[in-house]
């Protein structure tokens, strides 16, 4: 069980959104470079180069622990069911839309588990298992290696397993021994352990006060902040702005 909080929560906490808000601007550099890799202004590997494939796995790691530190506020604040449940069809719908629009441009490889649907599964995970307390730092550690701890038992005497894991009805729990021709691809394991390390994180700060007495932001910072506010809409609609602005420069340019 969690500790009692020491304070009254604030209805937003701006440290957060500013935490979320770094991660949306940083994926859209990402994006960005994406894109203009996709209409040839740049030659890059995004699938196999480590500085991509790195910044890829530390963005979603930032988004999932964000995801983590909201959950645990909402907790704290006593967020009810039906209001929880709006805000995860919010999440659920645009997951969905991410998939149409993916199989629009890459039907070969379109998002069918993408971050959005990763999260909108690990967030009832978060919402169920909150009030677990400090038992989430180790089950945490241990989604996030259980991928690659059963890599022996798939080759060994899991091995007959491994194509019923692999296969599209069971690969979104994480199990593969091969990764899946996707544009975006974020399964439960071990994605579940920094939603489960930041739901720890959250509520470890909140129970000494860190965040609830962390100041109003000024600058960019309250900028940042605000764009942090509003992540699922600026989710959905940067690509679409950023490709549509490199087709018109296409367009223009004749090229």
């Amino acid at each position: 069980m969690t500790r009692a909080l020491p304070m009254t929560l604030p209805g937003r906490i701006e440290a957060v959104d500013a935490l979320r808000g770094v991660a949306m601007l940083w994926m859209t550099v990402f994006h960005f470079c994406f894109d203009l890799n996709h209409f040839g202004h740049i030659h890059q590997n995004f699938y196999l180069d480590p500085f991509w494939t790195w910044q890829r796995s530390a963005i979603v790691s930032l988004f999932l622990l964000c995801a983590g530190l909201g959950q645990a506020i909402a907790v704290a604040q006593g967020q009810s069911w039906p209001r929880f449940w709006r805000r995860w069809a919010q999440v659920a719908g645009c997951a969905l839309l991410v998939t149409a629009g993916s199989w629009l441009m890459y039907p070969q490889s379109f998002i069918y588990f993408g971050v959005l649907h990763g999260i909108a599964v690990l967030l009832v995970v978060a919402r169920l298992s909150a009030h677990w307390g400090r038992w989430l730092w180790l089950l945490g550690a241990l989604a996030l290696a259980m991928p690659w701890a059963v890599q022996p038992l798939l080759a060994g005497p899991l091995a007959p397993w491994a194509e019923q894991l692999n296969s599209p009805a069971l690969n979104w729990l994480g199990l593969i021994t091969r990764k899946p021709v996707a544009e975006d691809y974020v399964p439960v394991l071990p994605w579940l352990g920094m939603v489960w390390w930041g739901v720890a994180a959250g509520q470890w700060l909140l129970s000494t006060g860190g965040l609830c007495q962390s100041k109003p932001m000024a600058g960019a910072g309250r900028r940042v902040a605000a764009l942090g506010r509003w992540s699922l809409s600026y989710y959905m609609v940067h690509q679409p702005v950023l490709i549509g602005a490199l087709m018109a420069l296409a367009w223009v340019t004749g090229r």
